[in-house]
Parts: C-alpha cells; structure tokens; sequence
C-alpha cells in the first residue's frame, strides 16, 4: 500500500486505491501459500479461489474507472485538507485499508499453515459452494449493473432489475459469501478458528460502515425513486421484493 501511494502521488489521483484491493488479497495470498511448506489439494483452493475473486474485482474496477477523473470522495477530502492531503492519505487512505486488508485475510493466511490434514473435508466444500454463489452474485449482479448504466435511456434511473430485484446489492452480498466461504475451506483444514475475525470484519464494512451505509446515504439524494425502490427491495440479504403499501388519506 506504500508502494500504492506512491504511485498515487505521482499520478495525483488517490482513486487507484480501489483498483488495488482486490489484487492486494492476491499478493497476500501466493506470499502466505509460497512461505508455507508443501502445498495441499486446500491450499491451493485457498490461493485459486482468492486469486479469482481478486483479480476480477481489479480488473472489473479498472475497467469501469478508465478515463474518469478521481473518485467525489477523495476529491472532497483533497479540497478539505489542501496541501496536507498527500500526506494525510497515506494514514487515512493507504495505511487504514491496509490495515483492513490484513485483518479480513486472515484466513487466507492461517489456512496456509501446516497441518496433518490433507484431504478435503465436508467443510472445505461448504466453502467453496458459498464462494461460488457469492462469486456469482458479485459478478453477475456487476455485469447487470455494467449493462444498465450502458444504455443512455436508464441515465437517472434506478436498477431494480436480475439480482436487484431481490436485493440493492447483490455484490456486496456476493462478497460477503466469498469471505465466509474462504474462512470455511480455510477453518475446514482445522487451523486458527479465529481467524473468523476476517469475515465478521468484511460483514461489518460491508452492511454498516463502507458499503450499504455509506451508498444509500448518496444514492437517496441522487436517485429518484430510490425511495421507493428501498420501501420494495430487501437491503442486503436476497428475498422476493416486498408490496408496497399505499395510505389512504
């Protein structure tokens, strides 16, 4: 992350940040799968599975970032702290998702220590079928959205379409099942249960602080009829939108 900003204050956009987070959890895990001893059939799920989801999530943000200028919220901050910005964003920006990023993949890291176990147990494959479906629902409800936003016609709209329908964000729904299914493959291997401190952290981000909070705050003000797709549409957990109720005066 030092390196990142670096790079960022070369570039004079401290955005980068994000295309960086999922590739991030990819060094993290080949570093803890290549300093371990002989690799096992789980440990190379643990870095495969990682690897996949990381390197998407960087790829689909690089993709989707290309060519805009630096992300609103950084740029307040930058108006905000003026000439102390630069050095400012290395604690707050780069140091605190460092931080972050070490803590929620503490699976990824325990799951590479060495033990007697080596074939794959019941708990490995509940892990990997979370991770799948998580998988899916990041990916698929991205490409929805990616596909929504491509059409000139829905400019202002509001996406309740495919997985939205059921939830307002199935990709932070989707992320949340990869982490939890990343701890059971690596739990599965009967290593640091409590390294389970990972995916409550990535549950906590995700449902109250960085992601659905942190959206809806802006998307209330920005969206018409995002009022009324909340009234209908579960927040996080997907379920079959729900009827609208109307008063009578």
């Amino acid at each position: 992350m030092l390196c990142v900003w670096l790079v960022s204050l070369l570039l004079n956009d401290v955005s980068i940040v994000d295309l960086v987070w999922g590739a991030g959890f990819v060094v993290i895990a080949w570093v803890s799968f290549l300093i371990t001893g002989m690799p096992t059939p789980q440990k190379w799920i643990i870095v495969g599975l990682a690897s996949l989801w990381g390197l998407r999530l960087s790829g689909y943000l690089a993709w989707r970032n290309h060519g805009k200028p630096e992300d609103y919220r950084y740029r307040e901050m930058r108006e905000k702290h003026g000439r102390s910005f630069p050095l400012r964003s290395l604690f707050t920006v780069f140091g605190l998702q460092g931080m972050i990023m070490w803590i929620v993949s503490l699976p990824l890291q325990t799951g590479q220590i060495e033990n007697n176990q080596a074939r794959i147990g019941i708990l490995a494959v509940l892990g990997i079928v979370l991770w799948c479906i998580g998988f899916l629902f990041e990916s698929v409800g991205d490409w929805q959205l990616a596909r929504f936003k491509a059409d000139p016609a829905n400019a202002g709209q509001v996406m309740d379409r495919g997985l939205w329908r059921y939830t307002r964000h199935p990709n932070y729904f989707g992320d949340f099942l990869v982490w939890w299914g990343l701890y059971c493959v690596s739990f599965g291997r009967g290593t640091a249960w409590w390294s389970v401190i990972g995916p409550i952290v990535m549950s906590v981000f995700l449902m109250r602080v960085s992601g659905v909070t942190l959206l809806e705050s802006s998307l209330k003000t920005r969206k018409k009829g995002y009022e009324a797709y909340i009234r209908r549409t579960h927040a996080f957990f997907p379920f079959p939108p729900k009827r609208e109720t109307t008063q009578k005066l």
